[in-house]
């Protein structure tokens, strides 16, 4: 699962037609495939890593690595925060990373990983029902949108009900877009420090910190044997650390600069394309017809919301 976004900037009319240029495809293949393979290098580690204890240390060590760099690029005072942007900071990544992906993350360990992300796909949906909430109407094609969408997702869940997958991990998984959700649209409304990079830090921090913390009431540590994590694991930990919070990260905010929203928002619904035909690939998981159906109902549903948010 990907990390805070930062506020998107509004689309200009220049910035709507800047040049396509080898550097923003190149970046956004980045976006596509990298977000896109987090759920498979998520479900690789918990086959012999604890959940928790996994996912807190892999935000841990990005929290600083990506500390460090914007010490060394913008300077020391890039990190500078005050006391209200911190704890915004803190509260959007309790939400994004212990809640949203924390719950991603314990529910791989019995739902597949494909599966995971279509449901994932739906926070743009829950976004417009929290706008919608707070007095913003939303437009009547978004609206469509969000009512094809919940029906997707009604065909997703059916393999909890019927037993194929643990009902419990589906449930976990829409908890958890839902808490993605909310830390998204809060970080709209907060104060957060003016530097993207340096907002994303701290919530990386707060947010592994409370992932090893839960890891550590839920008894992770018992028994704990190092040794018996896989070679596989370790890779896809790695991975997550450099590539899923690091590189992915720095593109797509390279690209909110450098791109059209309208294009570069397409992640939005390729991301899950890209993650269930890994899971398929590498994993071998099963594409059953409430996956492919379902997930086809999703993505399209995300992609008129997303198609008509960006003209606005």
């Amino acid at each position: 699962m990907r990390i805070s976004t930062p506020v998107e900037p509004k689309p200009t009319a220049a910035r709507q037609h800047r040049k396509i240029t080898g550097a923003v495809w190149t970046a956004l293949l980045l976006v596509y495939v990298v977000w896109g393979s987090t759920y498979l290098g998520i479900r690789i580690v918990v086959e012999t890593m604890p959940p928790f204890l996994s996912a807190g240390a892999r935000f841990i060590t990005a929290g600083l690595l990506l500390t460090a760099a914007v010490a060394w690029r913008y300077g020391p005072a890039a990190l500078k925060a005050t006391r209200a942007q911190l704890g915004s900071a803190v509260l959007v990544g309790l939400l994004l990373i212990l809640g949203g992906n924390g719950l991603v993350v314990l529910a791989e360990t019995s739902v597949p990983s494909g599966l995971a992300a279509l449901l994932v796909a739906a926070v743009p949906m829950w976004v417009v029902v929290l706008r919608a909430s707070t007095g913003d109407r939303p437009q009547l094609r978004t609206l469509g949108g969000v009512l094809v969408g919940l029906a997707g997702l009604a065909v997703l869940t059916s393999p909890g009900l019927s037993g194929e997958v643990r009902l419990s991990g589906v449930l976990m998984v829409v908890g958890a877009s839902l808490l993605w959700s909310l830390g998204s649209f809060s970080a709209s409304k907060l104060s957060l420090p003016g530097n993207p990079f340096t907002g994303s830090a701290y919530q990386m921090l707060a947010g592994g910190l409370a992932g090893v913390l839960v890891g550590l009431v839920r008894g992770e540590h018992r028994g704990l044997d190092p040794a018996a994590f896989s070679t596989a694991s370790w890779l896809a930990l790695g991975y997550l650390v450099l590539c899923g919070s690091l590189v992915g990260f720095t593109a797509y905010v390279w690209l909110l600069q450098a791109a059209p929203l309208s294009l570069v928002s397409t992640y939005a619904y390729v991301n899950p394309v890209v993650a269930v035909a890994l899971g398929a690939l590498i994993l071998d998981e099963a594409l059953t017809w409430p996956i492919l159906l379902g997930g086809a109902i999703v993505v399209a549903a995300v992609g008129v919301i997303v198609s008509t948010e960006r003209r606005k």
